[in-house]
Protein backbone atom coordinates (compact mmCIF):
# COMPACT_ATOMS: atom_id res chain seq x y z
CA UNK A 1 0.00 0.00 0.00
CA UNK A 2 1.37 3.73 -0.75
CA UNK A 3 1.53 6.28 1.02
CA UNK A 4 -1.62 8.12 -0.70
CA UNK A 5 -3.79 5.08 -0.06
CA UNK A 6 -2.51 4.61 3.18
CA UNK A 7 -3.32 8.46 4.27
CA UNK A 8 -7.16 7.63 2.79
CA UNK A 9 -7.17 4.32 4.99
CA UNK A 10 -6.08 6.01 7.85
CA UNK A 11 -9.00 9.13 6.94
CA UNK A 12 -11.85 6.68 6.48
CA UNK A 13 -10.90 4.56 9.73
CA UNK A 14 -11.05 7.92 11.32
CA UNK A 15 -14.34 9.19 9.79
CA UNK A 16 -15.81 5.14 11.12
CA UNK A 17 -14.56 5.77 14.87
CA UNK A 18 -16.23 9.53 15.23
CA UNK A 19 -19.04 8.54 13.26
CA UNK A 20 -19.73 4.98 15.01
CA UNK A 21 -18.74 2.95 11.80
CA UNK A 22 -15.72 1.47 13.34
CA UNK A 23 -14.80 -0.13 16.85
CA UNK A 24 -11.52 -0.37 18.14
CA UNK A 25 -9.63 -3.03 19.93
CA UNK A 26 -9.18 -6.98 20.13
CA UNK A 27 -12.49 -7.34 22.67
CA UNK A 28 -14.76 -4.96 20.70
CA UNK A 29 -13.98 -6.50 17.23
CA UNK A 30 -14.57 -10.27 18.54
CA UNK A 31 -17.65 -9.54 20.18
CA UNK A 32 -19.04 -7.17 16.96
CA UNK A 33 -18.31 -10.69 14.60
CA UNK A 34 -19.70 -13.06 17.31
CA UNK A 35 -22.85 -10.88 16.70
CA UNK A 36 -22.76 -10.73 13.19
CA UNK A 37 -21.93 -7.34 13.09
CA UNK A 38 -18.62 -6.64 11.22
CA UNK A 39 -17.78 -6.22 7.74
CA UNK A 40 -14.61 -6.55 8.11
CA UNK A 41 -11.77 -5.91 10.41
CA UNK A 42 -7.95 -4.15 9.44
CA UNK A 43 -5.37 -5.33 11.82
CA UNK A 44 -1.75 -3.75 12.49
CA UNK A 45 1.37 -5.64 10.59
CA UNK A 46 3.37 -5.02 13.68
CA UNK A 47 1.04 -6.35 16.08
CA UNK A 48 1.51 -8.72 18.60
CA UNK A 49 1.25 -12.70 17.78
CA UNK A 50 -0.73 -12.72 21.23
CA UNK A 51 -3.07 -10.23 20.06
CA UNK A 52 -3.63 -11.79 16.69
CA UNK A 53 -3.93 -15.21 18.06
CA UNK A 54 -7.43 -13.17 20.00
CA UNK A 55 -8.95 -12.29 16.64
CA UNK A 56 -7.80 -13.51 13.23
CA UNK A 57 -9.06 -17.57 13.90
CA UNK A 58 -12.57 -16.16 15.04
CA UNK A 59 -12.61 -13.89 12.18
CA UNK A 60 -11.13 -16.27 9.35
CA UNK A 61 -13.74 -18.85 10.62
CA UNK A 62 -16.48 -16.36 10.80
CA UNK A 63 -15.78 -15.42 6.89
CA UNK A 64 -14.58 -12.08 7.71
CA UNK A 65 -12.06 -10.06 5.56
CA UNK A 66 -9.07 -8.85 7.65
CA UNK A 67 -6.86 -6.11 6.03
CA UNK A 68 -3.10 -5.50 6.69
CA UNK A 69 -3.47 -1.75 7.41
CA UNK A 70 -0.22 0.82 8.61
CA UNK A 71 1.51 0.32 12.32
CA UNK A 72 -0.12 0.13 15.49
CA UNK A 73 0.72 3.61 16.25
CA UNK A 74 -0.58 4.89 13.33
CA UNK A 75 -3.55 2.88 12.79
CA UNK A 76 -4.32 4.25 16.98
CA UNK A 77 -3.81 7.52 15.92
CA UNK A 78 -6.07 7.34 13.08
CA UNK A 79 -8.74 6.02 16.07
CA UNK A 80 -8.18 8.61 18.70
CA UNK A 81 -5.62 6.33 20.34
CA UNK A 82 -2.03 5.61 21.22
CA UNK A 83 -1.78 2.26 19.25
CA UNK A 84 -4.10 -0.18 18.63
CA UNK A 85 -4.28 -3.58 16.99
CA UNK A 86 -6.96 -4.16 15.31
CA UNK A 87 -10.07 -2.05 14.24
CA UNK A 88 -13.31 -3.22 12.83
CA UNK A 89 -15.83 -2.16 10.36
CA UNK A 90 -19.62 -1.98 11.19
CA UNK A 91 -20.91 0.42 8.60
CA UNK A 92 -21.60 -1.51 5.11
CA UNK A 93 -20.92 1.74 3.19
CA UNK A 94 -17.40 2.25 4.84
CA UNK A 95 -16.53 -1.46 4.50
CA UNK A 96 -17.32 -0.78 0.91
CA UNK A 97 -14.98 2.58 0.76
CA UNK A 98 -11.76 0.49 2.20
CA UNK A 99 -12.22 -2.93 -0.08
CA UNK A 100 -11.82 -0.22 -2.71
CA UNK A 101 -8.59 1.29 -1.47
CA UNK A 102 -7.87 -3.02 -2.25
CA UNK A 103 -5.46 -3.26 0.91
CA UNK A 104 -3.84 -6.24 1.32
CA UNK A 105 -5.47 -9.30 3.09
CA UNK A 106 -3.78 -10.54 6.40
CA UNK A 107 -3.45 -14.72 6.90
CA UNK A 108 -4.73 -16.18 9.61
CA UNK A 109 -2.04 -16.71 12.65
CA UNK A 110 -1.74 -19.96 14.73
CA UNK A 111 0.68 -20.81 17.43
CA UNK A 112 2.08 -23.28 15.79
CA UNK A 113 3.14 -21.13 12.54
CA UNK A 114 0.52 -22.59 10.49
CA UNK A 115 -0.61 -19.92 8.41
CA UNK A 116 -4.60 -20.24 6.65
CA UNK A 117 -5.47 -17.52 4.19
Amino acid sequence: MDAVQQRKLLGLIGLGVRGRGAIVGVQQVREAAKRGKLHLAIAAPDASRNSLEKVLPLLHARGITVFVGPPASELGSAAGRETTTVIGIVDKGLAKGIRALSPTPMPDVRSDGEELV
